[in-house]
Protein backbone atom coordinates (compact mmCIF):
# COMPACT_ATOMS: atom_id res chain seq x y z
CA UNK A 1 0.00 0.00 0.00
CA UNK A 2 1.04 3.19 -1.42
CA UNK A 3 -0.29 5.53 1.17
CA UNK A 4 1.34 8.77 2.66
CA UNK A 5 2.80 8.63 5.85
CA UNK A 6 3.32 11.54 7.88
CA UNK A 7 5.87 9.78 10.17
CA UNK A 8 7.77 8.33 7.50
CA UNK A 9 10.65 9.70 5.37
CA UNK A 10 10.30 6.57 3.10
CA UNK A 11 9.03 6.66 -0.02
CA UNK A 12 7.80 3.06 -0.59
CA UNK A 13 5.90 4.36 -3.94
CA UNK A 14 9.50 4.65 -5.06
CA UNK A 15 11.45 2.03 -3.80
CA UNK A 16 10.57 -0.21 -1.23
CA UNK A 17 12.14 -2.76 1.00
CA UNK A 18 10.90 -6.43 0.78
CA UNK A 19 13.71 -8.41 2.94
CA UNK A 20 15.66 -7.66 6.15
CA UNK A 21 18.81 -9.41 6.99
CA UNK A 22 20.30 -8.65 10.19
CA UNK A 23 23.53 -9.68 11.42
CA UNK A 24 24.18 -8.24 14.99
CA UNK A 25 26.26 -7.96 17.89
CA UNK A 26 24.73 -7.13 21.65
CA UNK A 27 27.35 -5.40 23.85
CA UNK A 28 26.18 -4.99 27.60
CA UNK A 29 29.14 -3.28 28.46
CA UNK A 30 28.99 -0.50 26.47
CA UNK A 31 24.57 -1.14 25.42
CA UNK A 32 25.39 -0.88 22.05
CA UNK A 33 23.42 -2.93 19.21
CA UNK A 34 26.31 -3.32 15.97
CA UNK A 35 26.15 -5.18 12.96
CA UNK A 36 24.76 -4.77 9.25
CA UNK A 37 20.81 -4.84 8.07
CA UNK A 38 20.84 -6.00 4.50
CA UNK A 39 18.23 -4.22 2.74
CA UNK A 40 16.59 -6.33 -0.34
CA UNK A 41 14.45 -3.60 -2.06
CA UNK A 42 12.32 -3.46 -5.19
CA UNK A 43 13.06 -0.47 -7.46
CA UNK A 44 10.16 0.78 -8.63
CA UNK A 45 10.65 3.51 -10.49
CA UNK A 46 14.29 3.80 -11.09
CA UNK A 47 15.08 6.24 -9.08
CA UNK A 48 18.76 6.48 -7.42
CA UNK A 49 17.78 7.29 -3.90
CA UNK A 50 16.04 5.19 -1.12
CA UNK A 51 15.10 7.01 1.40
CA UNK A 52 15.25 5.36 5.05
CA UNK A 53 13.93 6.68 8.11
CA UNK A 54 16.61 6.50 11.38
CA UNK A 55 17.00 8.06 14.55
CA UNK A 56 20.70 8.71 16.42
CA UNK A 57 21.83 5.56 14.77
CA UNK A 58 25.76 5.70 13.44
CA UNK A 59 26.37 4.98 9.64
CA UNK A 60 29.90 3.39 9.24
CA UNK A 61 29.31 2.79 5.95
CA UNK A 62 26.76 1.11 3.02
CA UNK A 63 27.42 -0.91 0.39
CA UNK A 64 25.16 -2.33 -3.12
CA UNK A 65 24.82 -5.51 -4.56
CA UNK A 66 28.06 -7.14 -4.81
CA UNK A 67 30.08 -4.93 -2.29
CA UNK A 68 30.28 -1.58 -4.21
CA UNK A 69 30.35 1.53 -1.31
CA UNK A 70 27.51 4.20 -2.17
CA UNK A 71 26.91 7.55 -0.84
CA UNK A 72 24.49 8.71 1.50
CA UNK A 73 23.21 11.34 4.01
CA UNK A 74 21.09 12.50 6.43
CA UNK A 75 18.45 14.91 6.37
CA UNK A 76 17.61 17.76 9.04
CA UNK A 77 16.77 16.46 12.39
CA UNK A 78 12.57 16.49 13.29
CA UNK A 79 11.76 15.85 16.64
CA UNK A 80 10.49 12.06 17.42
CA UNK A 81 10.77 11.21 13.55
CA UNK A 82 14.47 11.44 13.64
CA UNK A 83 16.14 12.18 10.09
CA UNK A 84 15.88 10.51 6.92
CA UNK A 85 18.94 8.69 5.38
CA UNK A 86 19.70 8.75 1.36
CA UNK A 87 21.47 6.49 0.04
CA UNK A 88 22.37 6.22 -3.54
CA UNK A 89 21.37 3.20 -5.46
CA UNK A 90 21.39 2.53 -9.10
CA UNK A 91 18.11 1.61 -10.89
CA UNK A 92 19.17 -2.34 -10.91
CA UNK A 93 20.39 -2.54 -7.12
CA UNK A 94 18.29 -5.39 -5.49
CA UNK A 95 20.60 -5.33 -2.23
CA UNK A 96 21.56 -2.75 0.04
CA UNK A 97 23.83 -3.57 3.00
CA UNK A 98 23.98 -0.89 6.39
CA UNK A 99 27.08 -1.17 8.63
CA UNK A 100 26.15 0.65 11.63
CA UNK A 101 25.29 0.90 15.32
CA UNK A 102 23.19 1.92 17.99
CA UNK A 103 23.59 4.51 20.40
CA UNK A 104 23.15 4.08 24.37
CA UNK A 105 20.76 5.92 24.43
CA UNK A 106 18.00 4.42 21.93
CA UNK A 107 14.75 4.97 22.78
CA UNK A 108 13.58 1.73 21.72
CA UNK A 109 15.98 -0.26 24.06
CA UNK A 110 15.96 -0.67 27.57
CA UNK A 111 19.12 -1.74 29.06
CA UNK A 112 18.97 -3.51 32.27
CA UNK A 113 21.07 -4.36 35.13
CA UNK A 114 21.18 -7.59 36.80
CA UNK A 115 19.38 -5.78 40.12
CA UNK A 116 16.41 -4.59 37.37
CA UNK A 117 15.43 -8.39 36.51
CA UNK A 118 13.91 -10.99 38.75
CA UNK A 119 16.99 -13.32 39.02
CA UNK A 120 19.43 -10.19 39.94
CA UNK A 121 22.60 -12.21 38.35
CA UNK A 122 22.54 -11.44 34.19
CA UNK A 123 21.99 -8.00 32.41
CA UNK A 124 18.32 -8.23 30.20
CA UNK A 125 17.75 -6.08 26.94
CA UNK A 126 14.28 -5.66 25.76
CA UNK A 127 13.07 -3.80 22.61
CA UNK A 128 9.84 -1.53 22.19
CA UNK A 129 9.52 -0.95 18.33
CA UNK A 130 6.09 0.57 18.67
CA UNK A 131 4.95 2.81 17.57
CA UNK A 132 8.12 4.65 15.46
CA UNK A 133 11.16 3.21 17.57
CA UNK A 134 12.18 0.73 15.17
CA UNK A 135 14.24 3.85 13.70
CA UNK A 136 16.29 3.78 16.84
CA UNK A 137 17.87 0.66 16.34
CA UNK A 138 17.44 -0.17 12.52
CA UNK A 139 17.84 1.44 9.81
CA UNK A 140 14.44 0.84 7.71
CA UNK A 141 11.13 2.11 6.27
CA UNK A 142 9.87 2.75 9.58
CA UNK A 143 6.04 2.79 8.42
CA UNK A 144 3.40 0.20 9.70
CA UNK A 145 1.90 0.37 5.61
CA UNK A 146 5.22 -1.13 4.73
CA UNK A 147 5.35 -4.57 5.54
CA UNK A 148 8.47 -6.87 4.53
CA UNK A 149 10.21 -10.41 5.79
CA UNK A 150 13.13 -11.12 7.49
CA UNK A 151 15.89 -13.06 9.03
CA UNK A 152 18.19 -12.24 11.36
CA UNK A 153 21.76 -13.52 13.20
CA UNK A 154 22.27 -12.56 16.59
CA UNK A 155 24.89 -12.91 18.68
CA UNK A 156 24.79 -12.19 23.05
CA UNK A 157 26.77 -13.37 26.14
CA UNK A 158 26.42 -17.10 25.89
CA UNK A 159 25.18 -17.26 29.36
CA UNK A 160 22.10 -15.70 27.92
CA UNK A 161 19.35 -16.43 25.24
CA UNK A 162 18.03 -14.12 22.68
CA UNK A 163 14.47 -14.32 21.41
CA UNK A 164 12.89 -12.20 18.32
CA UNK A 165 9.55 -11.88 16.87
CA UNK A 166 10.25 -15.08 14.48
CA UNK A 167 10.69 -18.69 14.80
CA UNK A 168 12.52 -19.27 18.63
CA UNK A 169 14.64 -22.13 19.77
CA UNK A 170 13.55 -22.90 23.45
CA UNK A 171 17.20 -23.72 24.72
CA UNK A 172 20.27 -21.62 25.33
CA UNK A 173 23.25 -21.59 22.97
CA UNK A 174 26.47 -22.39 24.32
CA UNK A 175 28.16 -20.28 21.66
CA UNK A 176 25.20 -17.17 22.15
CA UNK A 177 24.58 -17.38 18.59
CA UNK A 178 21.17 -17.26 17.13
CA UNK A 179 19.51 -17.67 14.15
CA UNK A 180 16.07 -16.42 13.31
CA UNK A 181 13.72 -16.52 10.69
CA UNK A 182 10.18 -14.63 9.96
CA UNK A 183 8.37 -15.67 6.23
CA UNK A 184 5.46 -13.69 6.92
CA UNK A 185 5.54 -10.24 5.85
CA UNK A 186 5.44 -7.60 8.35
CA UNK A 187 5.61 -4.02 9.47
CA UNK A 188 8.36 -2.33 11.47
CA UNK A 189 6.62 -1.77 14.77
CA UNK A 190 6.90 -5.55 14.93
CA UNK A 191 10.56 -6.10 14.99
CA UNK A 192 11.07 -7.03 18.39
CA UNK A 193 14.03 -8.60 20.20
CA UNK A 194 14.77 -9.84 23.92
CA UNK A 195 18.11 -10.81 25.36
CA UNK A 196 18.15 -12.24 29.02
CA UNK A 197 18.77 -15.02 31.32
CA UNK A 198 15.30 -16.94 29.70
CA UNK A 199 13.55 -20.50 30.33
CA UNK A 200 11.03 -22.27 28.39
CA UNK A 201 7.80 -24.15 28.97
CA UNK A 202 6.01 -25.41 26.88
CA UNK A 203 1.95 -26.01 26.67
CA UNK A 204 1.99 -28.10 23.37
CA UNK A 205 3.88 -28.02 20.19
CA UNK A 206 2.34 -25.01 19.53
CA UNK A 207 2.50 -22.23 22.49
CA UNK A 208 4.70 -22.05 25.47
CA UNK A 209 6.29 -19.03 27.72
CA UNK A 210 9.28 -17.78 27.96
CA UNK A 211 10.75 -15.90 31.44
CA UNK A 212 13.35 -15.81 33.69
CA UNK A 213 13.91 -19.01 35.59
CA UNK A 214 12.82 -17.52 38.95
CA UNK A 215 9.72 -16.74 37.34
CA UNK A 216 8.95 -19.59 35.53
CA UNK A 217 6.70 -21.54 37.96
CA UNK A 218 4.44 -18.64 38.68
CA UNK A 219 4.15 -18.14 35.00
CA UNK A 220 3.47 -21.23 33.69
CA UNK A 221 0.45 -21.61 35.84
CA UNK A 222 -0.78 -18.10 35.20
CA UNK A 223 -0.96 -18.61 31.31
CA UNK A 224 -1.79 -22.23 31.05
CA UNK A 225 -5.29 -21.57 29.55
CA UNK A 226 -3.07 -20.47 26.21
CA UNK A 227 -3.83 -23.74 24.31
CA UNK A 228 -7.52 -22.82 25.10
CA UNK A 229 -7.13 -19.09 23.56
CA UNK A 230 -5.85 -19.94 20.47
CA UNK A 231 -7.95 -23.00 19.29
CA UNK A 232 -10.89 -20.30 20.24
CA UNK A 233 -9.70 -17.92 18.62
CA UNK A 234 -8.97 -19.64 15.47
CA UNK A 235 -12.86 -21.00 15.35
CA UNK A 236 -13.94 -17.44 15.61
CA UNK A 237 -12.05 -15.57 13.04
CA UNK A 238 -10.61 -18.49 10.77
CA UNK A 239 -6.92 -20.36 11.57
CA UNK A 240 -3.85 -18.82 13.04
CA UNK A 241 -1.71 -18.15 10.34
CA UNK A 242 2.12 -17.78 12.06
CA UNK A 243 3.48 -21.07 13.28
CA UNK A 244 3.81 -20.40 16.58
CA UNK A 245 2.29 -18.49 19.49
CA UNK A 246 4.48 -17.84 22.51
CA UNK A 247 4.79 -15.65 25.79
CA UNK A 248 7.73 -14.04 27.03
CA UNK A 249 7.47 -11.97 30.58
CA UNK A 250 9.72 -9.57 30.78
CA UNK A 251 11.15 -7.24 33.85
CA UNK A 252 8.61 -5.06 35.66
CA UNK A 253 9.64 -1.81 33.82
CA UNK A 254 8.51 -3.13 30.12
CA UNK A 255 6.28 -0.21 29.70
CA UNK A 256 2.95 -1.63 28.44
CA UNK A 257 0.58 -4.70 29.27
CA UNK A 258 2.27 -6.06 26.68
CA UNK A 259 3.01 -6.23 22.50
CA UNK A 260 1.76 -7.91 19.88
CA UNK A 261 5.15 -9.24 18.27
CA UNK A 262 4.47 -11.94 16.09
CA UNK A 263 5.29 -15.32 16.75
CA UNK A 264 6.17 -13.87 20.38
CA UNK A 265 4.16 -11.84 22.58
CA UNK A 266 6.40 -9.49 24.87
CA UNK A 267 4.13 -9.20 28.78
CA UNK A 268 4.44 -7.01 31.70
CA UNK A 269 4.91 -9.08 34.84
CA UNK A 270 2.03 -6.98 36.27
CA UNK A 271 -0.30 -9.83 35.00
CA UNK A 272 0.89 -12.60 37.11
CA UNK A 273 -1.82 -12.57 39.72
CA UNK A 274 -1.91 -16.39 41.01
CA UNK A 275 -5.57 -16.36 39.96
CA UNK A 276 -5.25 -15.88 36.29
CA UNK A 277 -7.47 -12.78 36.55
CA UNK A 278 -5.55 -10.89 34.32
CA UNK A 279 -4.95 -12.91 31.34
CA UNK A 280 -7.12 -11.38 28.75
CA UNK A 281 -3.94 -9.10 28.02
CA UNK A 282 -2.43 -12.39 26.74
CA UNK A 283 -6.09 -12.77 24.72
CA UNK A 284 -5.77 -9.35 23.65
CA UNK A 285 -2.33 -9.93 22.38
CA UNK A 286 -3.12 -13.10 20.66
CA UNK A 287 -6.30 -11.33 18.88
CA UNK A 288 -3.93 -9.07 17.48
CA UNK A 289 -2.32 -12.05 15.64
CA UNK A 290 -5.13 -11.55 13.32
CA UNK A 291 -6.40 -7.80 14.14
CA UNK A 292 -3.03 -5.85 13.90
CA UNK A 293 -0.35 -8.46 12.60
CA UNK A 294 -2.66 -9.75 9.85
CA UNK A 295 -4.50 -6.76 8.55
CA UNK A 296 -2.38 -3.73 10.23
CA UNK A 297 -3.12 0.14 10.46
CA UNK A 298 -1.20 1.80 7.18
CA UNK A 299 -0.83 4.71 9.07
CA UNK A 300 -0.67 5.83 13.02
CA UNK A 301 -4.31 7.71 12.03
CA UNK A 302 -5.86 4.56 11.34
CA UNK A 303 -4.65 3.15 14.93
CA UNK A 304 -8.18 2.28 16.30
CA UNK A 305 -7.86 -0.28 13.27
CA UNK A 306 -5.20 -2.27 15.16
CA UNK A 307 -6.83 -2.04 18.51
CA UNK A 308 -10.82 -1.51 18.29
CA UNK A 309 -10.58 -4.85 16.29
CA UNK A 310 -8.34 -6.51 18.63
CA UNK A 311 -10.03 -5.52 22.14
CA UNK A 312 -13.54 -6.31 20.35
CA UNK A 313 -12.01 -9.77 19.37
CA UNK A 314 -10.07 -10.19 22.79
CA UNK A 315 -13.79 -9.44 24.69
CA UNK A 316 -14.91 -12.82 22.29
CA UNK A 317 -11.99 -15.23 23.49
CA UNK A 318 -13.02 -14.00 26.97
CA UNK A 319 -16.89 -15.29 26.51
CA UNK A 320 -15.74 -18.28 24.67
CA UNK A 321 -13.67 -19.43 27.63
CA UNK A 322 -15.07 -17.92 30.43
CA UNK A 323 -18.36 -17.42 29.72
CA UNK A 324 -20.37 -14.58 29.69
CA UNK A 325 -20.81 -13.02 33.09
CA UNK A 326 -17.11 -12.82 33.12
CA UNK A 327 -16.84 -11.02 29.70
CA UNK A 328 -19.13 -8.54 30.58
CA UNK A 329 -17.61 -7.58 33.82
CA UNK A 330 -14.68 -6.79 31.92
CA UNK A 331 -17.03 -5.07 29.25
CA UNK A 332 -18.32 -2.84 32.24
CA UNK A 333 -15.34 -1.94 33.49
CA UNK A 334 -13.21 -1.15 30.03
CA UNK A 335 -16.75 1.10 29.39
CA UNK A 336 -16.41 3.15 32.71
CA UNK A 337 -12.32 3.58 32.02
CA UNK A 338 -13.51 4.86 28.48
CA UNK A 339 -16.03 7.28 29.94
CA UNK A 340 -13.83 8.88 32.20
CA UNK A 341 -11.01 9.63 29.69
CA UNK A 342 -13.76 11.25 27.39
CA UNK A 343 -14.51 13.10 30.62
CA UNK A 344 -11.04 14.00 31.48
CA UNK A 345 -10.40 15.22 27.69
CA UNK A 346 -13.24 16.42 27.18
CA UNK A 347 -16.50 14.92 24.91
CA UNK A 348 -15.80 17.46 22.25
CA UNK A 349 -11.49 17.13 22.08
CA UNK A 350 -10.33 16.06 18.34
CA UNK A 351 -8.41 13.51 20.08
CA UNK A 352 -11.37 11.34 21.65
CA UNK A 353 -12.24 11.04 17.32
CA UNK A 354 -11.62 7.62 15.88
CA UNK A 355 -9.83 8.86 13.18
CA UNK A 356 -6.45 11.16 14.24
CA UNK A 357 -4.98 13.93 13.30
CA UNK A 358 -1.38 13.05 14.57
CA UNK A 359 0.59 15.85 12.01
CA UNK A 360 3.33 17.34 13.78
CA UNK A 361 2.51 15.07 16.96
CA UNK A 362 4.35 12.05 18.50
CA UNK A 363 1.71 8.71 17.47
CA UNK A 364 2.20 8.26 20.72
CA UNK A 365 -0.08 10.32 21.60
CA UNK A 366 -2.95 8.43 19.95
CA UNK A 367 -2.47 6.09 22.27
CA UNK A 368 -5.39 5.82 24.23
CA UNK A 369 -9.07 4.22 25.59
CA UNK A 370 -10.52 5.61 22.44
CA UNK A 371 -8.66 3.75 20.25
CA UNK A 372 -9.19 0.51 22.14
CA UNK A 373 -12.26 1.15 23.66
CA UNK A 374 -14.33 3.76 21.36
CA UNK A 375 -13.13 0.95 18.38
CA UNK A 376 -14.59 -1.62 20.03
CA UNK A 377 -17.64 -0.33 20.83
CA UNK A 378 -18.21 0.81 17.10
CA UNK A 379 -18.03 -3.21 16.11
CA UNK A 380 -20.06 -4.17 18.83
CA UNK A 381 -23.10 -1.33 17.85
CA UNK A 382 -22.31 -3.61 14.50
CA UNK A 383 -22.70 -6.60 15.51
CA UNK A 384 -26.04 -5.40 17.91
CA UNK A 385 -27.54 -3.84 14.67
CA UNK A 386 -26.47 -7.34 12.40
CA UNK A 387 -26.76 -10.33 15.19
CA UNK A 388 -23.69 -12.28 15.82
CA UNK A 389 -23.89 -14.82 13.34
CA UNK A 390 -23.85 -12.22 10.39
CA UNK A 391 -21.12 -10.17 11.67
CA UNK A 392 -19.06 -12.98 12.41
CA UNK A 393 -18.97 -13.44 8.93
CA UNK A 394 -18.36 -10.37 7.71
CA UNK A 395 -15.24 -10.53 10.17
CA UNK A 396 -13.74 -13.56 9.17
CA UNK A 397 -14.24 -12.82 5.71
CA UNK A 398 -12.38 -9.35 6.28
CA UNK A 399 -9.57 -10.85 7.79
CA UNK A 400 -9.40 -13.51 5.17
CA UNK A 401 -9.54 -11.05 2.18
CA UNK A 402 -7.03 -8.89 3.50
CA UNK A 403 -4.67 -10.67 5.10
CA UNK A 404 -0.78 -9.94 5.01
CA UNK A 405 -2.35 -6.05 4.11
CA UNK A 406 -2.29 -2.54 5.06
CA UNK A 407 -5.70 -1.35 6.07
CA UNK A 408 -6.81 2.69 6.05
CA UNK A 409 -9.88 3.89 7.50
CA UNK A 410 -11.37 5.08 4.64
CA UNK A 411 -10.34 1.49 2.99
CA UNK A 412 -12.32 0.12 5.82
CA UNK A 413 -15.67 1.69 5.60
CA UNK A 414 -15.66 1.88 1.64
CA UNK A 415 -15.78 -2.51 2.33
CA UNK A 416 -17.75 -2.17 5.11
CA UNK A 417 -20.20 -0.41 2.98
CA UNK A 418 -19.92 -2.80 0.14
CA UNK A 419 -19.82 -6.23 2.22
CA UNK A 420 -21.84 -5.18 5.27
CA UNK A 421 -24.68 -2.25 4.63
CA UNK A 422 -25.31 -2.75 0.77
CA UNK A 423 -26.46 -6.40 1.24
CA UNK A 424 -28.48 -5.40 4.46
CA UNK A 425 -29.73 -1.56 3.32
CA UNK A 426 -32.21 -1.37 6.49
CA UNK A 427 -29.16 -1.61 8.72
CA UNK A 428 -27.94 1.84 7.31
CA UNK A 429 -30.37 3.63 9.33
CA UNK A 430 -29.88 2.38 12.27
CA UNK A 431 -26.07 3.70 12.72
CA UNK A 432 -24.10 7.08 12.11
CA UNK A 433 -21.31 5.91 11.15
CA UNK A 434 -19.84 9.21 10.58
CA UNK A 435 -20.65 10.37 14.24
CA UNK A 436 -18.79 7.11 15.28
CA UNK A 437 -15.58 7.41 13.01
CA UNK A 438 -15.19 11.29 12.99
CA UNK A 439 -17.32 12.68 15.37
CA UNK A 440 -16.01 13.65 18.78
CA UNK A 441 -17.29 11.90 22.50
CA UNK A 442 -18.99 8.67 22.59
CA UNK A 443 -22.54 8.46 20.06
CA UNK A 444 -25.82 8.16 21.84
CA UNK A 445 -26.05 4.63 19.99
CA UNK A 446 -22.86 2.99 21.97
CA UNK A 447 -24.26 -0.35 23.33
CA UNK A 448 -25.00 -0.08 27.01
CA UNK A 449 -23.16 -2.77 28.70
CA UNK A 450 -24.12 -4.44 32.40
CA UNK A 451 -22.80 -7.17 34.68
CA UNK A 452 -25.24 -8.66 37.19
CA UNK A 453 -21.62 -9.80 39.19
CA UNK A 454 -20.17 -6.09 38.97
CA UNK A 455 -23.70 -5.49 40.93
CA UNK A 456 -22.48 -6.90 43.60
CA UNK A 457 -19.85 -4.96 44.02
CA UNK A 458 -21.64 -1.81 43.28
CA UNK A 459 -24.51 -2.85 46.52
CA UNK A 460 -20.79 -3.37 48.77
CA UNK A 461 -19.54 0.18 47.94
CA UNK A 462 -23.06 1.52 48.86
CA UNK A 463 -23.12 -0.26 51.96
CA UNK A 464 -19.95 1.06 53.23
CA UNK A 465 -20.96 4.45 52.42
CA UNK A 466 -24.03 3.77 54.70
CA UNK A 467 -21.84 2.56 57.47
CA UNK A 468 -21.63 -0.98 57.53
CA UNK A 469 -18.43 -1.83 58.58
CA UNK A 470 -15.81 -3.56 56.41
CA UNK A 471 -15.80 -6.70 58.07
CA UNK A 472 -19.63 -7.10 57.26
CA UNK A 473 -19.41 -6.64 53.53
CA UNK A 474 -20.15 -9.49 51.76
CA UNK A 475 -16.81 -10.45 49.40
CA UNK A 476 -16.69 -14.07 49.17
CA UNK A 477 -15.93 -15.10 46.31
CA UNK A 478 -14.72 -11.75 44.18
CA UNK A 479 -12.68 -11.80 41.50
CA UNK A 480 -9.62 -9.06 40.44
CA UNK A 481 -13.00 -7.20 38.61
CA UNK A 482 -15.07 -7.26 41.78
CA UNK A 483 -12.47 -5.66 43.80
CA UNK A 484 -11.72 -3.47 40.56
CA UNK A 485 -15.18 -1.72 41.00
CA UNK A 486 -15.68 -1.71 44.62
CA UNK A 487 -12.49 0.15 44.59
CA UNK A 488 -13.58 2.77 42.02
CA UNK A 489 -17.09 2.74 43.47
CA UNK A 490 -16.52 3.74 47.32
CA UNK A 491 -16.21 7.68 47.95
CA UNK A 492 -12.70 9.36 46.90
CA UNK A 493 -13.00 11.34 50.27
CA UNK A 494 -13.04 8.85 52.85
CA UNK A 495 -11.22 10.02 56.35
CA UNK A 496 -8.06 8.01 58.10
CA UNK A 497 -9.96 5.50 60.30
CA UNK A 498 -12.26 4.53 56.97
CA UNK A 499 -9.04 3.62 55.40
CA UNK A 500 -7.36 2.24 57.86
CA UNK A 501 -10.58 0.08 58.34
CA UNK A 502 -10.58 -1.00 54.32
CA UNK A 503 -6.83 -1.79 54.24
CA UNK A 504 -6.91 -4.08 58.09
CA UNK A 505 -10.16 -5.75 56.32
CA UNK A 506 -8.99 -6.64 52.80
CA UNK A 507 -4.96 -5.77 52.84
CA UNK A 508 -5.31 -3.98 49.99
CA UNK A 509 -1.76 -2.14 50.85
CA UNK A 510 -0.13 -5.39 51.03
CA UNK A 511 -2.10 -6.91 47.34
CA UNK A 512 0.29 -8.56 45.07
CA UNK A 513 -2.21 -7.94 42.77
CA UNK A 514 -0.92 -4.82 40.38
CA UNK A 515 -4.47 -3.67 39.81
CA UNK A 516 -5.69 -4.02 42.74
CA UNK A 517 -2.99 -1.76 44.18
CA UNK A 518 -3.03 0.94 41.50
CA UNK A 519 -6.45 1.77 42.31
CA UNK A 520 -5.60 1.18 46.51
CA UNK A 521 -2.88 3.75 45.80
CA UNK A 522 -4.85 6.19 43.85
CA UNK A 523 -7.22 5.81 47.03
CA UNK A 524 -4.52 6.87 49.60
CA UNK A 525 -3.24 9.65 47.42
CA UNK A 526 -6.75 11.44 47.00
CA UNK A 527 -7.14 10.87 50.94
CA UNK A 528 -3.59 11.07 52.41
CA UNK A 529 -3.51 7.52 53.76
CA UNK A 530 0.44 7.84 54.77
CA UNK A 531 0.66 4.11 56.48
CA UNK A 532 0.35 3.19 52.09
CA UNK A 533 3.62 5.67 51.06
CA UNK A 534 5.95 3.45 51.38
CA UNK A 535 4.07 0.76 49.37
CA UNK A 536 3.45 3.94 46.72
CA UNK A 537 7.22 4.69 46.26
CA UNK A 538 8.00 0.82 46.10
CA UNK A 539 5.58 0.70 43.82
CA UNK A 540 6.90 3.29 41.42
CA UNK A 541 10.34 2.67 42.11
CA UNK A 542 9.76 -1.46 40.83
CA UNK A 543 7.17 -1.28 38.12
CA UNK A 544 7.64 0.46 35.11
CA UNK A 545 3.89 0.28 33.11
CA UNK A 546 2.78 3.81 31.79
CA UNK A 547 -0.98 2.52 32.57
CA UNK A 548 0.07 2.67 36.36
CA UNK A 549 2.74 5.05 36.30
CA UNK A 550 0.53 7.94 34.69
CA UNK A 551 -2.64 8.04 36.93
CA UNK A 552 -0.30 7.77 39.93
CA UNK A 553 1.88 10.41 39.44
CA UNK A 554 -1.23 12.51 37.79
CA UNK A 555 -2.77 12.39 41.13
CA UNK A 556 0.00 12.94 43.44
CA UNK A 557 1.08 16.04 41.27
CA UNK A 558 -2.19 17.57 42.07
CA UNK A 559 -1.12 18.74 45.96
CA UNK A 560 1.90 20.74 46.48
CA UNK A 561 3.13 17.85 49.16
CA UNK A 562 2.39 15.56 46.33
CA UNK A 563 4.40 17.20 43.63
CA UNK A 564 7.33 17.34 46.02
CA UNK A 565 6.65 13.75 46.61
CA UNK A 566 6.20 12.84 42.76
CA UNK A 567 9.67 14.54 41.60
CA UNK A 568 12.16 12.77 44.69
CA UNK A 569 10.77 9.27 43.96
CA UNK A 570 10.71 10.07 39.65
CA UNK A 571 14.32 11.53 40.10
CA UNK A 572 15.41 7.86 41.65
CA UNK A 573 13.12 5.31 39.47
CA UNK A 574 13.43 7.27 36.45
CA UNK A 575 16.66 5.41 35.38
CA UNK A 576 14.15 2.28 35.99
CA UNK A 577 11.63 3.73 32.96
CA UNK A 578 11.83 2.87 29.37
CA UNK A 579 12.01 5.82 26.99
CA UNK A 580 8.12 4.86 25.88
CA UNK A 581 7.44 5.68 30.10
CA UNK A 582 9.42 8.47 30.80
CA UNK A 583 8.14 10.82 27.18
CA UNK A 584 5.35 10.87 28.90
CA UNK A 585 6.31 11.61 32.74
CA UNK A 586 8.85 14.15 31.74
CA UNK A 587 6.69 16.12 29.94
CA UNK A 588 3.65 15.61 32.81
CA UNK A 589 6.01 16.51 35.79
CA UNK A 590 7.91 18.92 34.01
CA UNK A 591 11.05 17.15 34.90
CA UNK A 592 14.56 18.08 33.59
CA UNK A 593 17.02 15.63 33.10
Amino acid sequence: MNTSDIHSFSRPDEVVVKHLSLNLTIDFSSKIISGTATLMIENKTGTSSLFLDSRELNIRRILLDSGTETQYSKGKVVPFLGQSLEVKINSDTKKVIIEYNTVPEAAALQWLSPRQTAGGKYPFLFTQSQAILARTWIPIQDSPGIKFTYDAVVKCPKELMAVMSADNDTVKHADGIYHFEMPQPVPSYLMALAVGDLAFHPYNNMCGVFAEPVMMEKCAYEFSDLPKMISSAGELYGEYQWGRYDVLVLPPSFPFGGMENPRITFATPTIIAGDRSLVSLIAHELAHSWSGNLVTNATWNDFWINEGFTVYFESRIMEKIYGKDYADMLSLLSQNELKETIREMGDTHLDTKLYLNLKNRDPDEGVTDIAYQKGRFFLTRLEEISGRDKWDIFLKKYFEEFAFQSMTTEKFLAYLDKEFFQKNPSFRNEININEWIYGTGLPADCPAVKSSELEKAGIAAADFAAGIEASELKTEGWTTHHWLYFLRSISDTLNYAKMTELDKKFHFTGSGNSEILCDWLRLCIKNKYDPAYPELENFLMTVGRRKFLKPLYADLIKTKQGQEMALKIYSKARDGYHSVATHTLDEMLSYKN
